[in-house]
């Protein structure tokens, strides 16, 4: 990521990376969209949408980080279905995903662009 794209208005600043804890899900707001950002224990940060498909709530932020073998998942803490964190698939029901957008950490700053259709 150079910073000429980083300095572009479509990137959100949404907070330190130091406030984010490991192995937890955080929601936060950007550009009016709801985001669940996860800080996978292996150190990567992941955003998604933070709306569960199968219920319809903004719920994704406090589900139970986790994987299944080498990738990074979220599993929805209503109905436990699990998502891919690099992919949005769910694993458990392919014809439900979630977003995926774009994060960084510059100068310990967390920053999302959201993946816009």
């Amino acid at each position: 990521m150079t910073a000429e794209l980083l300095a572009l208005p479509a990137w959100t600043t949404v907070c330190w990376l130091n406030q984010l804890q490991v192995g937890r899900g955080v929601a936060a707001l950007v550009d009016g969209d709801q985001v669940a950002l996860v800080r996978t224990p292996d150190g990567w940060l992941h955003a998604v949408g933070n709306r569960d498909p199968r219920s319809g709530a903004m719920v994704m932020s406090r589900g139970i980080v986790g994987s299944r073998g080498d990738r990074p998942t979220l599993a929805g803490p209503l109905y436990k279905q699990v998502f891919d964190l690099e992919t949005g698939e769910c694993l458990d029901d392919p014809s439900q995903r979630l977003p995926v957008h774009e994060v960084a950490v510059v100068g310990g700053l967390v920053r999302v662009r959201l993946a816009r259709d």
